[in-house]
């Protein structure tokens, strides 16, 4: 079996463990090739062969960046997460902006009121107790996380 098909092997095993964007999948196969104990040349005929590995998955339908940001939108949503915080994960995971812009608008078209539902989240997983005396450290901690100044004084005003 050459490196090529290992590599090809490897790829797909991780996606079915994780699901992964293309860059991330990208940067995942790199350092894959980077601890194997081959060759200079072998290695860099591996890292000439990852685009043609990315496309063959991305046909076979196994990775799909705009699948991948819906669900990972969905998922951090869930776990109280901020506009903010979702674009700059997506951002760092390789997803392209306009792929983020779309998804998330997407995502406010089936889901209007998300953004308070993820603050109230937060501020239910945070334990912040919702006082006059601790306004402004409150206010505090949800703009460290990512929420706007009004999602943020509607939650803690309106409990």
């Amino acid at each position: 079996m050459t490196d090529k098909l290992k590599l090809m092997k490897y790829a797909i095993d991780y996606l079915s463990k994780f699901n992964s964007s293309k860059k991330n999948l990208e940067r995942i196969l790199k350092s894959k090739i980077m601890r194997l104990k081959i060759e200079k040349k072998d290695k860099h005929k591996l890292y000439n062969s990852i685009p043609e590995i990315i496309l063959k998955l991305e046909n076979n339908k196994f990775i799909n960046d705009e699948n991948y940001t819906l669900s990972k939108i969905r998922v951090l949503a869930h776990q109280g997460k901020a506009k903010a915080f979702i674009k700059n994960y997506l951002v760092n995971k390789g997803v392209e902006k306009n792929v983020i812009s779309e998804s998330l608008s997407e995502y406010e078209n089936i889901n209007p009121d998300w953004e308070m539902d993820s603050a109230n989240i937060f501020v239910r997983k945070k334990r912040i107790i919702k006082s006059t005396e601790n306004y402004q450290k409150n206010l505090n901690k949800m703009a460290r996380a990512g929420f706007n100044y009004s999602i943020s004084s509607k939650i803690l005003e309106n409990s």
